[in-house]
């Protein structure tokens, strides 16, 4: 895994309860979730057959295992699942050589969680060849102390493991801990981990709950914001 993991803390500048902030990638740092899903109706169409438009929204934001499986399953395609992984994940790859553009708000939170020393993490379920090609795209824009992909860790999103992994190699309490989702999916995954999450919709909608913020955009989250997420914990 490549990270740079700095000393555990106990809280962040200005006595903050806020001890870490994490990012999922696709559709919250980066506007990839239309690329992702491009990428899948290309494969298939290479194999025969045509995606339905409303299976966009149970693909979103999951593993490749779980993605894949359900897209064999629904079109009888003639693939086995590793064929189909490194298919989609080709496809893919060679979309984003061609630039990355970031979500909006998304470098203005970076620098400024970077500016007063909060410690970050980009948790995403894709794999580490994806996130590293998409980092190196975007530049030091989206500079993070950790990274975990998907390929990385056993259980992945929904499961809390990714969150968890996280929070334990930057020596945070998860419940201490900020997670920005665009996904129900990912949303999910913070939460079984204990942690506070903002969800930023991009695909299809999610509900606020308890611990649940929704936001229409990154531009709407700062330092500020994420600290109130954790008012009156103690």
């Amino acid at each position: 895994m490549t990270s740079t993991v700095p000393a555990p803390m106990t809280s962040t500048a200005e006595g903050s309860t806020l001890q870490a902030v994490f990012l999922d990638m696709d559709g919250t740092l980066v506007d990839t979730e239309g690329l992702w899903w491009e990428a899948e109706r290309d494969v298939f169409a290479a194999l025969g057959h045509q995606l339905d438009e409303s299976w966009r929204d149970v693909v979103v934001g999951g593993p490749m295992t779980r993605s894949a499986g359900f897209l064999i399953e629904s079109t009888g395609a003639d693939i086995t699942l590793p064929e189909l992984t490194v298919a989609l994940n080709d496809s893919f790859e060679a979309r984003i050589t061609r630039g990355v553009p970031m979500m909006p708000g998304a470098a203005a939170l970076l620098a400024e969680l970077r500016a007063h020393a909060v410690p970050t993490a980009l948790v995403s379920a894709s794999h580490r060849r994806i996130i590293d090609r998409i980092l190196e795209s975007v530049g030091p824009h989206a500079s993070f102390d950790l990274t975990v992909a998907g390929d990385e860790i056993a259980r992945t999103k929904p499961h809390p493991d990714p969150y968890l992994h996280a929070a334990g190699s930057l020596g945070a309490d998860p419940a201490r801990c900020a997670v920005v989702e665009d996904t129900a999916t990912g949303v999910a995954s913070a939460e079984a981990a204990g942690c506070r999450v903002v969800a930023v919709p991009s695909v299809a909608p999610i509900a606020p709950a308890q611990g649940r913020v929704v936001v229409g955009s990154l531009e709407e989250v700062n330092l500020a914001f994420l600290r109130t997420l954790f008012t009156g914990m103690h």
